[in-house]
């Protein structure tokens, strides 16, 4: 890139970030802005956003199928599904009917001390769908809260059995679980998000992947060193999500499986991201055949219609709390778990699975980010570029503006929120093959832009 154009990119760059650090209902640029609008930078606090030098978000009138429309008419294809959720696309219409009927006849009721038809229906679905004895699945209505779950399940499962003093977690450097303050400190304690917190977090065992025979080594004995106080082991299967999409083998996945049989310590599989589909089996487990003890879905489970997610554990974790002793049983109770609306969301999601070709689709939209991402390797800012599934990355040594570069993107048409060093893409399961090479020429393109940091 020539020096006219990298001041053309500066000059374009700094015009963008006054017009969106100073619109306000008097602001000649937009005249027009709706009182919502304003009432949202007053009032409104978005996620993980520094209000002072972050731009406001865009404005969204509706979604459906692959693309976002917004309030001023343009339409962007989502190239990250809202999080990782919306697999089969906006507005499925069996999804949305099957949430309008339960609307009409049972909205909410509490599972403690009543019982419902879609709850148990979908506890079965998804204990049908998992590998092994994984029967027994406890809802709840959040990632993050999921993971506590299975966390207090480990660690009470081991004091139903008259074993005391384990109650800490490994986990692995890269991995990434949740914001909540148990799931906090069992993420990558240097990657930066949770850092504040670390005086009062609970210390956990941190530890690298075994990708090498001396690091499965370390692990050994690690695992070894702390087994008297291990309660379980939390991992990603295959892919390590908010971490930075660090991608890791079947291989290592059993590894890992094989020394929590060896050390006596549960394996607890966080499938939130990487589960229902996303690299092409319904659960990623079953690409490396390991059962985990506790395993977690959420996000894909309603389709990204509703909050709703599920910690399914084995028979073995199960009977340790089956007792004539109240003390054994399971304190845990979110208000909206299993609720009717969420519960229909997803069984008509998985219905979608069995009745149109997602993980099929999976397996396309592996192939063609292969091939289209693949030229950015040789781009001077790209450091990497990586598929699994339906995730496709370009690492680079260094983004610079974060907030221009997704601005970049939307004038390109695409929705995509790089972070970390990595502009990725986790698009609807249903992305049609022109939409997806109108994502992946837009990452190639502003990769292409970017300046080497090396």
């Amino acid at each position: 890139m020539n020096n006219k154009a990298r001041n053309e990119i500066f000059l374009k760059k700094t015009i963008i970030r006054e017009i969106y650090m100073t619109v306000s209902p008097n602001n000649p640029l937009f005249p027009d802005m709706p009182d919502w609008q304003q009432q949202a930078r007053d009032n409104l606090w978005p996620p993980y956003t520094q209000m002072r030098t972050t731009p406001i978000g865009l404005p969204v009138s509706e979604a459906e199928g692959v693309r976002i429309t917004l309030a001023d008419g343009r339409r962007l294809i989502d190239g990250v599904s809202s999080w990782w959720s919306v697999c089969h696309g906006y507005r499925h219409p069996h999804i949305e009917q099957a949430v309008i009927s339960q609307m009409q006849k049972l909205p909410h009721i509490m599972l403690g001390g009543y019982q419902h038809e879609p709850a148990a229906r979908l506890a079965t679905r998804l204990a049908d769908l998992c590998p092994g004895d994984l029967n027994h699945v406890f809802f709840t209505d959040s990632g993050s809260v999921a993971i506590e779950v299975g966390m207090k399940m480990a660690i009470q499962y081991w004091l139903n059995n008259g074993v005391k003093g384990r109650h800490k977690f490994l986990h692995f450097r890269g991995g990434y679980h949740g914001d909540t303050f148990a799931t906090m400190a069992v993420c990558d304690p240097e990657e930066g998000m949770h850092s504040h917190f670390s005086g009062v977090l609970t210390p956990q065992v941190l530890a690298e992947l075994p990708v090498n025979d001396e690091l499965y080594e370390r692990l050994d004995m690690q695992m070894a060193k702390h087994a008297d106080e291990l309660a379980g082991v939390l991992i990603e299967p295959l892919v390590q999500g908010a971490g930075g999409m660090i991608f890791h083998s079947e291989e290592v996945l059993k590894k890992v499986a094989r020394l929590c049989q060896k050390h006596n310590i549960l394996l607890i599989a966080d499938e939130i991201m990487t589960g229902l589909g996303r690299l092409g089996e319904m659960v990623a487990c079953q690409r490396a055949d390991v059962i985990p003890d506790i395993i977690t879905f959420s996000k894909t489970l309603t389709g990204g219609t509703v909050p709703l997610a599920a910690t399914i554990a084995t028979s073995r974790i199960f009977e340790a709390f089956l007792s004539d002793d109240p003390a054994k049983a399971l304190m845990h109770g979110p208000t909206f778990m299993g609720n009717p609306i969420g519960c229909m969301a997803a069984l008509a999601s998985l219905d979608l699975f069995e009745q149109e070709p997602r993980l099929e689709q999976v397996r396309a939209i592996e192939k063609q980010l292969e091939k289209e991402l693949e030229p950015a390797r040789g781009l001077p800012a790209v450091k990497d570029v990586r598929v699994c599934g339906s995730i496709g990355v370009i690492e680079t040594t260094g983004l610079g503006d974060v907030n221009f570069l997704k601005q970049r993107f939307v004038e390109e048409g695409v929705w995509i929120r790089p972070f970390g060093s990595i502009i990725y893409t986790i698009p609807p399961y249903i992305i049609g093959s022109e939409d997806l090479s109108k994502v992946t020429s837009a990452m190639v393109k502003l990769a292409g832009e970017l300046k080497s940091n090396t």
